[in-house]
């Protein structure tokens, strides 16, 4: 008679492996979810020397070419994800049934989110359907590779601590591929010295491109998927996984306030840059510095605390504290140049609050769906981590679609330091956001 397998906990090697994968896909995305407005938008100084790729004007008086074309291509993809979670949770080849996943999504995922940057005519027409599909391929190779990874994370953590531990960790390595992402005009400027601002862009996106491939694969060679995760193989189709899943209640709010903050936090990724050089007008390497600064301060200074203060008051508690800060921080947006305060002051203090959020909401969202799968599974004994993961992520791009759509929208208003109008109305309107997903937060209950 076989004896069954003992599953193991992960050891700190293979959570720091998992954890690398986290640094690839943040990479990855940087430059896609942030930078498609600064690329294809550009502010409105005399720095900005990028040329017209797609038509500038609005569609219908409010939309964008650039809006509409991230909408769509992320609203089409977030129907991809159940179907990849489905397969996912179906799985049994023998590499794993997530590593086999991850495997397939790293080259198309580096090989998109560079692709997405790179225009192939001087025809807007043209550049606006290449834009179209390579967004849309990029958003499904993003699918691909993260459903199935985050549902990795939850099967890996068998216990509530290795769960805050890893969602740490991934957190950090999150955050890393950020500050890294945020380099871009550091890069951009030193190749400037040689090359034209537009490809002085391409080449810093390369180079993201290519260290993302590498540190997405490092989950797949150095985890034993079959030996640390507890699995079991999904007998349901996808409709019946999306009714099990979105019949949690608990779920449904926790992602619609999910979904809310991602909003918010688009258009405020989105206008960091505008905010540094027409609110404040400093170079574009400024930016590179405020968001480092905060990387940094977020980590050294909040980490720990954000940990320490879960242990004491709850992930709930917590989370409700980092959507009050975060609208504190989006009021700070909205008044940037135009108080008495010296614009170094306010740069700084803006940092400041945001290292807080970045810490709260860099840990503790992983973490609390990973609660919500293990309470799930433990009162209806269905192991659904890839579809819950997989809802989670179609919440979130809807989400980043209605930033995406939204953001260039204000642009429209004004993104000139002689009329930045638009560029303070995305701050209010972030605000509005953050505050309403604190409200929808305050259904969900801390069950773990």
């Amino acid at each position: 008679m076989n004896e069954p397998i003992r599953i193991l906990r992960p050891s700190v090697r293979v959570k720091i492996a998992f954890a690398i994968g986290q640094f690839g896909w943040s990479l990855a995305t940087f430059c896609v979810f942030n930078q498609l407005a600064y690329f294809y938008l550009p502010p409105e100084t005399n720095t900005t020397n990028f040329p017209v790729f797609i038509y500038q004007g609005s569609i219908l008086g409010v939309l964008t070419i650039l809006g509409l074309i991230s909408f769509g291509g992320r609203l089409l993809d977030a129907f991809t994800d159940p179907w990849i979670a489905n397969l996912s949770d179906q799985s049994t080849h023998k590499l794993g049934k997530r590593r086999l996943f991850l495997l397939l999504g790293a080259f198309p995922l580096a090989l998109f989110a560079f692709l997405v940057f790179y225009p192939i005519s001087d025809s807007t027409q043209l550049n606006t359907v290449w834009l179209m599909v390579t967004i849309v391929l990029f958003y499904v190779s993003f699918t691909l590779y993260s459903v199935p990874y985050a549902a990795l994370f939850s099967e890996l953590c068998h216990v509530a601590k290795d769960r805050m531990q890893l969602s740490t960790m991934i957190s950090v390595t999150w955050a890393l591929g950020f500050f890294v992402g945020n380099t871009i005009f550091v890069f951009q400027s030193h190749f400037e010295q040689t090359m034209s601002s537009t490809a002085a862009f391409q080449q810093s996106v390369l180079i993201f491109s290519i260290l993302s491939f590498i540190a997405m694969l490092i989950p797949v060679i150095f985890i034993k998927e079959q030996q640390y995760s507890k699995q079991s193989i999904s007998q349901l189709d996808i409709r019946d996984s999306i009714k099990e899943v979105m019949k949690n209640t608990n779920f449904r709010n926790f992602a619609l306030s999910d979904m809310i903050y991602f909003i918010a936090l688009t258009i405020i990724q989105s206008g960091i840059v505008y905010y540094v050089t027409v609110l404040l007008q400093y170079e574009k390497e400024w930016t590179t510095y405020f968001m480092g600064g905060a990387f940094i301060l977020s980590i050294v200074g909040f980490y720990a605390l954000v940990n320490l203060a879960v242990k004491r008051i709850g992930k709930k508690r917590v989370v409700s504290f980092g959507f009050i800060i975060f609208a504190a921080t989006f009021f700070m947006a909205i008044t940037l140049g135009n108080t008495v305060l010296p614009k170094l002051v306010q740069l700084v203090m803006m940092g400041v609050m945001a290292a807080i959020p970045m810490a709260i909401f860099g840990i503790v969202p992983n973490a609390i769906v990973a609660d919500i799968i293990y309470v799930h599974e433990r009162n209806t004994g269905k192991q659904l981590a890839g579809m819950f993961f997989a809802a989670r992520t179609v919440m979130m791009k809807f989400g980043i679609a209605l930033g995406s759509l939204l953001f260039p929208s204000f642009l429209l208003l004004g993104r000139s330091v002689d009329n930045n109008f638009g560029i303070r109305f995305s701050g209010f309107a972030a605000l509005v956001f953050c505050m309403l997903g604190f409200l929808v937060f305050q259904r969900y209950k801390d069950e773990v």
